[in-house]
């Protein structure tokens, strides 16, 4: 049997973080391709995320978290069965990113600065506008040989490796804060209560019968309601029996 984690954001930072870890995803998948077209869809990627994060205070709330985790972590060194050699590297790694947030330049500045991507980054914001008699420079730029282009692309990722590696550390400790338990909702229907520190919901279900997670709340109280994806015609598009879930609150 198929089944499928979804996950629901409680707080705004996490929500953030998570459309980030996505955007950052699909731009390692789409700088591998060799295909013209394909890395069109890179720079749309790109310049999604340059959009996403200049909007954002993502150093604040990353050095906030990573603190925390600092915390923690010393807090837990002093259990006499923890692993001391995962958590030394644990806390290295911590440390080490929290003093490249303090020192390196705001993420995504590099980036503006690029002559080439910010000659075409205004033109990839209309619908289709990113064709040759729009962006003959950019096109000229498609027709380089394959390991320039790809190098060139790789040294515009290695610009975001640190916002890469603060957000996959911290999305890591709040998906480790919570263990998965069998779970049903009745009717299709569950409501919980969030602890204090739960900033994500993450819902692990079937993906061969039909229905799908959806989750309304915020920070104090949520409530989980499984919908058909394809309900029939005149039929309810909320499923009506009990559904057996495995839910972890982070």
């Amino acid at each position: 049997m198929g089944s499928a984690v979804f996950e629901f954001p409680l707080k705004e930072k996490v929500r953030n973080y998570l459309r980030v870890e996505q955007l950052l995803g699909q731009l390692k998948i789409t700088a591998k391709s060799e295909h013209t077209h394909l890395q069109l869809v890179f720079f749309e990627q790109l310049f999604e995320l340059l959009d996403l994060i200049e909007r954002l205070d993502l150093r604040s709330d990353l050095t906030k978290d990573l603190e925390a985790h600092e915390k923690n972590l010393v807090y837990w060194s002093k259990h006499p069965k923890i692993d001391s050699t995962a958590l030394e590297q644990a806390l290295k790694t911590v440390l080490t990113l929290k003093q490249k947030l303090k020192t390196d330049r705001r993420f995504g500045s590099t980036l503006k600065e690029d002559k080439l991507l910010s000659a075409i980054r205004q033109r990839f914001a209309i619908p289709g506008g990113a064709c040759s008699f729009d962006l003959p420079n950019l096109h000229f730029w498609l027709q380089q040989p394959l390991e320039q282009r790809q190098s060139e692309i790789e040294q515009w990722l290695e610009t975001l490796g640190l916002l890469d590696d603060a957000i996959a550390v911290s999305l890591s400790f709040i998906r480790e804060r919570g263990q998965f338990v069998n779970v049903v909702a009745e009717n299709g229907f569950y409501q919980g209560a969030a602890e204090d520190k739960n900033e994500l919901i993450r819902i692990n279900c079937s993906v061969d019968d039909g229905y799908y997670p959806t989750l309304s709340g915020n920070k104090y109280r949520y409530a989980l309601r499984f919908m058909l994806f394809s309900p029939q015609e005149g039929q309810n598009s909320a499923v009506e029996n009990d559904i057996q879930f495995r839910l972890a609150a982070c």
